[in-house]
């Protein structure tokens, strides 16, 4: 496989394309080589310009790659061109993080959230999936051009599956939101694991939790979210802690609308663990992608505590001289630990902030509930 990424200006181009390289190998693909180059824009017909659509056609001979994969998004109609001047396969990043999700995804909830995404994406694809179907010569009395009724009719099979697959879903959403109003009724206080894929999210919680959710150094090592309780003898009480799919760089939409169900844990968390790969050169660059994704599901607004995890795979001349400090995020300041949830250090700090966010919960909730027994003196205050 020959990896291709474009430079179109953008602060977080990668251009050793190793994150590209390492979704690839999640995939199970096999990168051959790699090739990068600038443009202002985009080509609308080849993305990268014919002439460079020839660079990488030999560059592809040379190394024996028998498809192309690009580090961005391509519309159908570039896919599609790309493919016939290259002759041979070529995808994009949103078909190879669909593809790894569903090679992933265990639960049904997952399975459902993955075929969705899934389908959509396809149902843009159909132009370039059937190119035979130009040899069907329209007829006296047949509107449109060629192959046209089948392709509308694979397009409204596509449609009714999604219809389907839509109705399946917001059962499962159903019964979420019913559990999560019976932890409402129980009062607990609920903590989201969020962040960047591989930045040890499922390692951490299995250390807090000390459960065995799969935990493994890789992109995507689990999609499906996992609830734990766990005690805080600091407040005296249990707070509901859950593990949910990581976010990457441009994470196809259809995905995160796909994920709803699942990323609903994170709008409705009282306060959110955002797990930060503090070894990683790209930290700054993934806590952004991370704020714009909790803002596109609507949980930016909530409390928010930086975990900055893999501290033992820093070098011991950069670590930090204080493991608990704060961090300026979207002009804000919000408190950070530095922790290695697989050495297990800096988890009592990480506890702490949990259970003082329990107890700023509690002093807001005892101030509303004096305030409505001033305004109404028959209510008792306890």
């Amino acid at each position: 496989m020959l990896l291709v990424g474009v430079d179109f200006g953008l602060p977080h181009f990668d251009a050793e394309l190793e994150e590209l390289g390492l979704l690839a190998q999640t995939a199970g693909l096999d990168p051959v080589a790699h090739l990068t180059c600038k443009r202002r824009a985009p080509d609308p017909a080849l993305f990268v310009g014919s002439g460079k659509a020839e660079e990488i056609g030999a560059l592809a001979a040379e190394h024996g790659a028998t498809e192309v994969l690009f580090d961005q998004a391509l519309s159908p109609a570039q896919q599609r061109n790309l493919e016939r001047s290259l002759d041979m396969p070529v995808n994009d990043r949103t078909m190879l993080i669909l593809e790894i999700f569903a090679q992933r995804a265990r639960s049904h909830e997952g399975k459902l959230q993955v075929e969705l995404a899934r389908l959509q994406y396809l149902s843009t694809r159909l132009v370039r999936r059937w190119s035979h179907l130009e040899r069907q010569a329209g007829g006296i009395g047949m509107r449109g051009g060629p192959g046209e009724t089948q392709i509308e009719l694979d397009r409204r099979m596509i449609g009714e599956a999604i219809k389907r697959t839509k109705e399946r879903l917001e059962k499962v959403k159903r019964q979420r939101t019913t559990q999560r109003r019976q932890r409402r009724r129980n009062d607990a206080f609920a903590v989201s694991l969020v962040g960047y894929t591989n930045a040890g999210k499922s390692t951490l919680f299995n250390a807090l939790v000390k459960a065995r959710a799969y935990a493994a150094d890789q992109l995507f090592a689990t999609l499906d979210t996992t609830t734990r309780q766990l005690y805080l003898p600091q407040v005296e009480c249990s707070v509901s802690l859950s593990d949910t799919v990581g976010f990457i760089r441009e994470l196809p939409h259809g995905l995160v609308e796909a994920f709803e169900a699942t990323l609903q844990e994170a709008v409705d968390a009282d306060l959110l663990l955002h797990v930060v790969d503090g070894s990683s050169p790209a930290w700054v660059e993934q806590i952004a992608e991370v704020q714009q994704v909790l803002a596109e599901i609507g949980a930016d607004h909530i409390l928010q505590l930086l975990v900055f995890n893999k501290l033992d795979a820093i070098p011991p001349e950069r670590r930090p001289r204080t493991l608990v400090d704060t961090y300026e995020v979207d002009h804000r300041q919000i408190p950070r630990v530095h922790v290695s949830a697989r050495e297990g250090l800096g988890l009592d700090a990480v506890r702490e902030a949990m259970a003082d966010a329990v107890r700023t919960r509690r002093e807001a909730a005892s101030r509303t509930l004096a305030d409505d027994a001033h305004a109404d003196p028959l209510l008792p205050l306890d």
